[in-house]
């Protein structure tokens, strides 16, 4: 093999550091050379342990680790990315050409409508930042975002490259009245003293951590970061047990904990949340939830307490969702009531009997009434409604070529 000398900017220790290669998320655990190779080599774990050739070994000799037997590969440095900072991938996603509107001989009207235009456009006035698979790695320079967007109150941040919270601290600091942050789809290391990154996430309401890999004792042992928390989804993260929230998670209101392997006699240890009004257990394979343990701790309910359950019906899994079309100002809203089981494919399906608009022209994002003003991505056709966490009551934004 001949060797790639050709070598990118590094961070000084990459050892821990995330990042992408040919579409795929991985951590850098070793960096180095591998005999009888010349060159330098990067050892990974991928986040797709498919993705992978062996457990971090080569010809007998262990270079690294990986959870999964053939989730590691060694690659040249050349060939991955270790991303780039919040306000470069901000001004790549955002800036537009300030000049040409400015510069351009229009009547004093047209003018006015123009900066008008610019106005709204302005970054300090943005209520929302959509960074999702942007590879952001960390802050940047000191207080800039500060500086660029003050008021952002909802930050997108799925599918990034940053790698502890230490960087995401080092964000959202700067945000002083965030409420909502989305990140899902990272992998991200735990910090050794989650007490010193409260002021950080002060004002953090709502949080999603879908598909991180944290066990729930993991996000437990986060959860003193999180002091005003109201709502928090954890789907499809692998969480089997649950441990007994003691003294963190005192303002949650709402779980989501649905498509996780969830023991059957773990769940009751929930209740010491005191404020806890909607848990969703979905897709866990729970049959049944034991009262056991929170009747020795608040003691058996009365009699008129029990009701007898309700038979299951379908319904009972549909998700109100309207379907608007912001390029067609003639085309009114569509309602329609969905499983949450239903996979995109068959979703544009739908939409093609209706709109007779074929199938592979549509393009699909969708709006949380949880974070209003920012839209996400219906990328997968084979995957369902519930995989993107869109929730009864959501709109989806239908476009086509």
């Amino acid at each position: 093999m001949r060797a790639d000398r050709t070598t990118p900017e590094m961070p000084l220790d990459p050892v821990g550091k995330r990042v992408s290669c040919a579409g795929e998320r991985a951590t850098v655990r070793y960096v180095g050379h591998v005999p009888p190779y010349e060159g330098l080599w990067l050892g990974v774990e991928w986040d797709n342990p498919e993705r992978g050739k062996h457990d971090g070994s080569h010809e007998g000799m262990q270079y690294f680790t990986c959870r999964n037997p053939k989730g590691g590969s060694f690659v040249r440095p050349v060939k991955v990315s270790f991303g780039v900072d919040f306000l470069t991938a901000f001004y790549m996603t955002y800036q537009f050409n300030t000049e040409k509107v400015l510069s351009e001989e229009i009547s004093i009207s047209s003018k006015r409508v123009e900066w008008f235009a610019v106005q709204e456009r302005r970054f300090e006035s943005l209520p929302s930042i959509v960074l999702n698979h942007c590879e952001v790695n960390g802050p940047g320079a000191a207080g800039e975002i500060r500086k660029t967007a003050p008021n952002v109150q909802w930050l997108d941040l799925s599918g990034s490259l940053v790698s502890t919270w230490e960087d995401v601290a080092a964000i959202t600091e700067q945000l002083e009245n965030l409420e909502g942050l989305q990140l899902s789809v990272n992998r991200i290391s735990l910090t050794s003293d989650p007490w010193a990154h409260r002021r950080a996430f002060s004002n953090l309401k709502v949080l999603a951590l879908n598909r991180c890999d944290f066990t729930w004792l993991q996000i437990l042992e986060c959860a003193p970061m999180w002091p005003q928390l109201e709502d928090l989804s954890v789907q499809n993260n692998n969480i089997t047990e649950l441990q007994r929230p003691e003294g963190v998670l005192e303002t949650l209101k709402c779980l989501n904990l649905s498509c996780n392997p969830l023991m059957q006699e773990s769940v009751c240890r929930l209740s010491t949340l005191p404020r806890l009004e909607q848990l969703d257990l979905s897709s866990t394979r729970l049959s049944f939830i034991q009262l056991e343990d929170a009747a020795q701790e608040y003691g058996a309910p009365d009699e008129g307490e029990l009701k007898k359950p309700e038979p299951f019906a379908l319904k009972n899994k549909l998700l109100k969702i309207t379907f608007v079309f912001p390029d067609d100002t003639g085309q009114k809203p569509i309602e329609k009531k969905l499983p949450a089981s239903m996979v995109v494919q068959k979703v544009k399906g739908l939409l093609h009997r209706l709109l007779k608009v074929p199938s592979s022209d549509l393009r699909l994002t969708y709006t949380s009434h949880k974070m209003l003003g920012t839209e996400f991505d219906i990328d997968g056709d084979l995957k369902t409604l519930q995989f993107y966490s869109i929730e009864d009551g959501d709109q989806v934004l239908v476009r086509w070529s």
